[in-house]
């Protein structure tokens, strides 16, 4: 449900995307593609694109250059939150998280569920804040990128949305750091 406060100005926050594939390239990247997409429409930047091997220490490699990069605001990463050997991504974002979105797991599941039925069980997206970054680990497929956006981050990542979003607290994410 969209509760925009029309009266606040909207801040374009700077996004990278991530895709997490053995298989994939920039040519052929839907779930990528598809987060770029939304994210410009939306009005944010796109700050940074990559896609990386199911490693999970080459994606916690790239979580953290981007979490250091004062550049990046957001990190969306797709694919790799399944259940299978090679599915890594959910570990490589807990190694680097400072604290974990717990509720974004489930609320993503909750989204799902209208989608998918009980198959929303199979996925671990998740989210966390790390170095005044927030990071979010979302499944491979286009659909699982459009109903994380559409329902969940479009609103959050929007400093319009009421009662409460991602943007406005920014900068409070590293406050223990300034902290004598």
């Amino acid at each position: 449900m969209s509760r925009i406060d029309d009266s606040r100005e909207f801040i374009p926050v700077r996004i990278a995307v991530l895709t997490v594939s053995d298989t994939r390239g920039l040519g052929d990247d839907r779930s990528g593609d598809t987060l770029v997409e939304r994210l410009t429409t939306a009005g944010h930047h796109l700050a940074a694109r990559a896609i990386v091997q199911d490693d999970r220490a080459d994606i916690a490699a790239q979580l953290r250059a981007w979490i250091a990069d004062p550049e990046i605001d957001v990190i969306l990463s797709t694919g790799g939150t399944g259940l299978t050997g090679r599915d890594v991504t959910v570990e490589a974002h807990r190694d680097v998280y400072e604290k974990e979105i717990e509720a974004f797991g489930t609320v993503f599941t909750h989204v799902s569920m209208a989608k998918i039925g009980t198959s929303a069980v199979q996925s671990r997206a998740t989210g966390g804040v790390a170095g005044g970054t927030y990071l979010f680990a979302l499944p491979g497929s286009p659909g699982a990128c459009r109903d994380a956006w559409d329902e969940i981050l479009l609103w959050q990542l929007d400093y319009r949305h009421r009662p409460c979003n991602f943007v406005e607290i920014f900068p409070r994410l590293d406050e223990h750091k300034r902290r004598k």
